[in-house]
């Protein structure tokens, strides 16, 4: 799972242009009454679906097919010149945290 923290929070939105994706995200948010709950979706080229991941939302995928191709959009300004130094974060621990297999 991936994730972006303060102050560089993101939001994105997730496509499947070519092939098929297994989508999983969860939320991060501390006080929230679905706080480390997830929300899985197939998003694939024929169903055409998208998904919207809000910030503080940890996001992962896997490809369910050969040669799949996912449209990834991000919705910050990157400026250049300016690391976003210990703003990205992965975890593992949050998959067993949230039931996910």
């Amino acid at each position: 799972m991936h994730y972006q923290e303060a102050p560089h929070e993101e939001a994105k939105l997730v496509r499947c242009t070519m092939g098929a994706i297994c989508d999983v995200i969860v939320d991060l948010r501390p006080g929230s009454p679905t706080f480390r709950k997830h929300v899985t979706v197939t998003l694939s080229a024929e169903n055409r679906k998208m998904l919207y991941i809000p910030e503080k939302f940890a996001h992962g995928f896997i490809t369910l097919e050969d040669n799949t191709e996912v449209l990834y959009q991000m919705f910050r300004v990157l400026f250049a010149g300016k690391p976003r130094e210990g703003s990205d974060g992965t975890t593992r621990s949050s998959a067993s945290a949230c039931r996910l297999k």
